[in-house]
């Protein structure tokens, strides 16, 4: 039997976005995917199932393995490998329910965007246990389920014979899976893609497009990029290309272009990309759960930078900001749709 034949049994930590992605693209190719996730979650699905509109074809999933309690899940199951498909802001909260467990964890593969989550992860179980993954396929959320808006791919640390079956059972589910060598530069490659205008269009109530058509507000953006481009060449973290994602060509604009050319150029290509939809930060901010990833994203180019006396100020200033926003410490209005006061957090 060839690798890519031998059906997996995997327990999926989250039944969000990309856990639906991720897991209900597995289980499509007869893959046991259990998903674990929060009660009132697990219930919608029993429910409702979950629907995939990828770009084979679209499917309406009853799952059979759905989970809240991971003492049970764990109890019946013997897993080949588990997913982490929940926010960064959740890692914590996660990883302390693992404590009494740890021998029982499976491997662990981590497709959260940040770079210190895998830091957690392997603390509370072990490197061996821990492997690194990004998602650079886009994904929408529709009513019950998801839809890919664009195919990409999926990232995943290739490190010992497991990652190199996941890296075969991930492609021959469609999820074009590439394998990494450097799992630093392919997390950090991925929060440099996942800065652009993501802080900004939280804070501010605007669209992508919107941001990046004013210059000022794109010297802005840029400059968090460049500071974070700093903090990996301090820490000797290389940016790598990602799958569907020149990640390295978006590096060079940033950090060498003049901004009147790098400012055509990025335009053009975010605003194809996603210029009219709201980023994650806006979603988690209109959510009202009082919980975002900035401080998972921005903040942690801010820490990295100070363990080598980088400063990153805009960053930090993005981080704080959209934290009290978050809080409700700042009213939403304070500087939605007003450009010219965000500036002034910068001057």
């Amino acid at each position: 039997m060839q690798m890519q034949d031998k059906k997996l049994k995997i327990l999926c930590f989250g039944a969000g976005a990309i856990g639906s992605y991720v897991g209900g693209s597995l289980a499509t190719r007869g893959h046991q995917v259990h998903f674990l996730d929060r009660t009132e979650a697990i219930e919608k699905i029993k429910q409702f199932g979950i629907r995939l509109v990828l770009p084979e074809g679209s499917y309406d999933l009853t799952p059979d393995y759905l989970w809240s309690s991971l003492d049970e899940a764990l109890s019946e199951n013997q897993f080949d490998f588990s997913i982490v498909a929940v926010k960064s802001f959740d890692t914590d909260t996660l990883i302390e329910s693992w404590t009494e467990k740890r021998d029982f964890i499976p491997p662990v593969l981590c497709l959260q965007n940040g770079v210190e989550n895998e830091i957690k992860i392997s603390s509370k179980l072990s490197p061996k246990k821990t492997i690194s993954g990004t998602v650079t396929t886009a994904i929408g959320r529709i009513e019950n389920g998801i839809i890919v808006e664009r195919l990409r791919g999926i990232g995943v640390e290739n490190k010992n014979a497991l990652t190199e079956k996941i890296i075969a059972v991930m492609s021959d589910a469609g999820l074009q899976a590439v394998g990494f060598n450097d799992a630093k530069s392919m997390k950090w490659s991925k929060l440099l893609t996942n800065l652009t205008t993501n802080a900004s269009s939280a804070i501010l109530g605007m669209t992508p497009s919107e941001i990046l058509s004013d210059s000022d507000l794109f010297k802005i953006e840029i400059e968090q990029l460049r500071e974070t481009i700093r903090v990996m060449r301090a820490h000797r973290i290389s940016v790598s290309n990602l799958p569907g994602t020149p990640v390295k060509l978006f590096a060079r604009i940033v950090e060498k272009f003049p901004l009147s050319i790098s400012k055509l150029i990025l335009k053009k290509s975010i605003s194809g990309g996603r210029g009219g939809k709201m980023p994650s930060f806006y979603l988690d901010l209109k959510s009202n759960r009082k919980k975002s990833e900035v401080d998972y994203l921005n903040g942690a180019v801010v820490r990295f930078g100070k363990d080598v006396n980088i400063p990153a100020p805009v960053n930090k200033k993005l981080t704080e900001v959209l934290t009290q926003l978050t809080l409700g410490n700042i009213p939403l209005v304070e500087f939605d749709h007003h450009p010219d006061k965000y500036k002034e957090l910068f001057t």
